[in-house]
């Protein structure tokens, strides 16, 4: 009987997940060597990489259960182990480390409760996870996670100085991610052809940003994102209560 075979264009989306967790795990280490912009950077690439690694699947119809349960481990250590880490090392590991280290565990432990309702939410028949998040998702939450580092890295802000506020801002990060507050999803998003190509000048903007002042623009990507929660959560609120 012969043995069932792979292409090996069907292992690449895996492949990619993989080379994202291992630059999570990476970004662990290089906490520990207080290597901090790399670590950072490395997170970033993670966040990519599980971009990517959904659209390949996609393409090369090369879609799995393994896949996506292997997915969902590896978004684990990049999103809700390694940004935990990272800010721990970069501003909790002082006086009050101990404290720090429990809204750590805070901020992991959700993103890990995120990532579980995910799964189950992702063979719903309505297909309503496509239309929006439910909570702010696991990449997005290492984002905005990270927002403290991206405030020193870029010496805007010495949040060394106030361990217990980058504590709090952690773990609220996490509860934002286990909340029912309906985040947009990028698939959800139609634009008019007319304005496409601003969409393309926009995004060349913001490639050039990041590229001349990295941690700033990233600072500033944190905050609008942050801006568009608040939006979100006072027109539900509204509706609420205009019900």
């Amino acid at each position: 009987m012969a043995r069932d075979r792979l292409s090996l264009l069907q292992l690449v989306p895996n492949l990619v997940t993989i080379l994202g967790m291992c630059a999570g795990l990476s970004a662990i280490r290089f906490t520990f060597d207080e290597r901090y912009e790399l670590a950072a950077a490395l997170i970033i690439f993670a966040a990519v990489m599980d971009g990517f690694d959904g659209m390949l699947a996609r393409t090369l119809n090369a879609t799995s259960s393994f896949g996506a349960e292997l997915d969902s481990f590896a978004d684990f250590v990049s999103f809700g182990v390694a940004p935990g880490i990272l800010v721990f090392g970069y501003a909790l590991s002082g006086p009050m480390a101990g404290l720090g280290w429990v809204f750590v565990l805070v901020f992991a432990v959700c993103g890990c409760l995120r990532l579980a309702r995910f799964n189950i939410s992702r063979g719903a028949p309505d297909g309503a996870a496509t239309r929006h998040f439910v909570g702010v998702p696991a990449p997005a939450g290492a984002m905005l996670g990270l927002l403290p580092v991206y405030l020193g890295l870029s010496e805007l802000v010495d949040v060394t100085r106030a361990p217990l506020l980058v504590a709090l801002y952690l773990a609220g990060v996490g509860l934002l991610m286990i909340s029912r507050l309906p985040t947009p999803s990028l698939k959800a998003v139609r634009i008019a052809r007319d304005n496409a190509i601003w969409v393309m000048v926009a995004m060349s903007a913001f490639v050039g940003l990041l590229f001349l002042r990295t941690w700033a623009t990233l600072v500033v990507a944190d905050l609008v994102y942050l801006a568009v929660l608040g939006w979100l959560a006072f027109r539900r609120r509204r509706r609420g209560l205009g019900a």
